[in-house]
């Protein structure tokens, strides 16, 4: 049987798949420093394919910085680390979609890719600002613990790399760039094809950020930079020019990627009335003209005034809203109307800028089929009796022809660049808002609103899209989504993560912050809405509760041992130590989470764990996956699982009780259920 990898893919081996894919003769054999042949790139056969444009151009548009390099090669180094779940910090694990991962997020970008490539539709983070005193990754990972904690004195007992990135660091900006870019090259491989990142960033990098995520996503991509006022009162001891707003960069993945409106405002929908009883409800007055009278010169004619004869043509360079049945119809609503060639093209010439010469001809106008008298008798009545039709005349139906638009049928509004404090709240009520929760305490210094998180989710998620913050802080999102669901009935999902850094307030650590926070919103919005439910009249449906649980993952080492060494390296009395590889503080159940990545199944995944003869096996998502790890595996064991005909089965290398039950291992398969796809570890 194969064995799954224990790494996380080799993004390099992954490219080139990809360019020989694309371009088969560029594909070559080499061998590596233990003399395999792997597969590689004839870089010269590419450069025939594509010129060699840029080759030996010193000057071209490029932004770099030393350490960019080794970002790229960071980014595609693969990972050996594993997640392992932690049920006492979670809440209703067996229930939940949410996850909340404790560990450095660039090692949980690389694993959840395994699993979570294109299935992201938003990504929000809030990275360290590089302010000269904010923490930021070290991604040294070729240091180990005793190099790295020599040079930086900063090194916390559960792994995580963090140093203050001081102003008077040469690398200053470099450094950022260098932790900022790996990251933002894998969560791009996460983003669904019409998912978008928002990027929470104050001016000092925000420039540099442009021009990192124009090459990781493409320029073409950028979305907007969202000035949000960050404040409602400036501070009058900042030099130079307060800072009142912070930026939120937005990239799609597709270049086309386009926001949801926002929901229509009390305000907004004051402006509409109905004064003539229409039966399709309440309408606003609008143009009845649509630009680009040139180029749809068979809409630009005239139309008749039922009332005072006189005839109308469309506004300068413009023409009439509707093709001219359907503007026909909508005057036959009045009285009477025909199409009659008025023979003037001079007229239509000048509304749409061109000489008669220039003009389409044969363009005939809408004009009342009866005399005047009649027609306007028919009119006015109309107007007398209400329900006017779409197209109407102003000033007691003797003045210019309108449209009406009506609310039904108006979308929302579209989201702008500027959003003021007063419509997605400000840093005190965010701040504010964790003391509420947190006994009037605020165990983080920076907490972002979460009514800006809601603006986010609003136009830039549906109400079944999964969720992910990287940075998540105080996990003002986590709380947002539970919130938004409880409102509106959505379904949606999260991934925080966070490095298990220092907090305040009581908390040992950031992680301890962010999911105490969300336990508590949980709490809050069941209270509410069981309360709602105990007041409910007659007739009226209960409302049921949102997903307020979330599973709590921790990034560790791999579960197994290195067993991995030259011949004559290990002493004759240490062998018997490799017959079983497993670390001895690890459970089946953290082997089960470090197999999920290789089937492409989500952390989220329903486990049920049952028994057979003694032996512990888990079914995942109902017999998509069947797992057992146990040391002795039994033929009826063997034989139990395969008649459960699961898609995946995994088993340990060194788990079948017996040469017999080795032996019986393939034909049980085959036997029983030939298709399911057998692994070992």
């Amino acid at each position: 049987m194969e064995k799954i990898d224990r790494v996380t893919t080799d993004i390099t081996r992954e490219n080139i798949d990809r360019l020989a894919e694309l371009f088969p003769s560029v594909a070559t054999e080499v061998m590596d420093a233990e003399g395999n042949p792997q597969r590689a790139v004839n870089f010269d056969a590419l450069r025939e394919l594509l010129g060699d444009v840029a080759e030996g151009q010193r000057e071209r548009y490029q932004f770099t910085w030393p350490g960019k390099r080794e970002a790229k090669l960071l980014a595609r180094t693969p990972c050996d680390k594993t997640m392992r779940p932690v049920h006492g910090r979670s809440v209703n694990w067996d229930a939940t979609e949410n996850l909340y991962i404790e560990g450095d997020n660039l090692e949980a970008l690389k694993i959840m890719r395994e699993t979570y490539a294109g299935k992201i539709k938003l990504i929000y983070i809030d990275p360290p600002y590089n302010t000269g005193h904010d923490f930021v990754y070290d991604d040294d990972y070729a240091q180990t613990h005793e190099e790295y904690g020599a040079v930086s004195g900063e090194f916390d007992e559960k792994g995580g790399r963090l140093v203050a990135n001081l102003e008077g660091n040469g690398r200053f900006h470099s450094d950022w760039c260098t932790m900022m870019y790996p990251r933002l090259l894998l969560a791009r491989d996460l983003l669904m094809s019409d998912g978008a990142i928002f990027i929470s960033i104050n001016d000092v990098e925000s420039a540099n950020l442009r021009k990192i995520c124009d090459e990781v996503f493409g320029a073409g991509c950028f979305v907007g930079d969202i000035a949000w006022q960050r404040t409602y009162s400036m501070r009058n001891d900042s030099k130079g020019i307060p800072a009142e707003v912070e930026h939120i960069i937005v990239y799609g993945k597709h270049p086309l990627w386009t926001p949801n409106p926002l929901p229509r405002t009390a305000e907004m929908n004051s402006k509409y009335s109905n004064p003539d009883n229409d039966p399709q409800g309440d309408w606003q007055n609008t143009s009845a003209f649509a630009p680009g009278g040139v180029t749809h010169q068979g809409m630009v004619y005239a139309i008749q005034h039922p009332i005072t004869g006189e005839m109308i043509y469309p506004t300068a360079n413009a023409c009439w809203r509707y093709s001219q049945a359907d503007m026909l119809k909508y005057m036959n609503g009045w009285c009477a109307y025909k199409l009659i060639d008025l023979h003037d093209e001079d007229k239509r010439a000048a509304v749409c800028g061109i000489s008669a010469e220039e003009i389409r001809k044969g363009v005939k106008g809408i004009v009342l089929d009866d005399p005047i008298e009649v027609s306007r008798g028919q009119a006015q009545a109309v107007y007398d009796r209400g329900q006017w039709p779409r197209f109407y005349f102003t000033s007691q139906g003797r003045g210019g022809i309108r449209r009406k638009t009506y609310l039904n049928n108006v979308g929302g509004t579209p989201a702008s660049n500027l959003w003021p404090f007063s419509e997605v709240g400000h840093t005190d009520e965010a701040k504010k808002e964790l003391q509420r929760l947190f006994d009037s305490t605020a165990p983080f210094d920076t907490p972002k609103p979460v009514r800006l998180m809601d603006r986010i989710l609003t136009i830039a998620s549906d109400s079944d899209s999964l969720v992910l913050d990287f940075f998540s802080g105080s996990a003002s999102m986590g709380e947002a989504i539970m919130r938004k669901n409880a409102t509106d009935g959505g379904t949606r999902g999260f991934i925080l993560v966070q490095i298990p850094e220092d907090a305040s307030g009581g908390y040992a650590t950031l992680c301890d912050v962010g999911e105490e926070r969300i336990r508590r919103v949980g709490t809050d919005i069941m209270y509410e809405i069981e309360k709602k439910n105990f007041n409910l009249k007659l007739g009226e449906v209960p409302k049921s509760p949102p997903d307020i649980g979330f599973r709590v993952l921790r990034i560790d080492s791999s579960n197994f041992r290195d067993t991995y060494a030259e011949p004559g390296t290990q002493p004759q009395n240490t062998l018997l130590s490799f017959i079983d590889n497993l670390k001895e503080d690890r459970t089946p159940e953290d082997l089960l989470f470090q197999v999920l990545p290789a089937f492409r199944i989500p952390y989220s995944a329903s486990i049920e764990e049952f028994d057979i003869d003694g032996t512990t096996c888990f079914n995942v998502n109902d017999g998509q996956l069947i797992a057992c790890f146990d040391t002795e595996v039994g033929t009826n064991v063997i034989e139990q699982i395969a008649q459960r005909m699961p898609i995946y089965a995994v088993f340990r290398d060194a788990s079948l009780a017996d040469d017999s039950a080795a032996a019986n291992f393939e034909e049980l398969f085959k036997t029983y259920s030939p298709d399911t796809i057998r692994r070992v570890i």
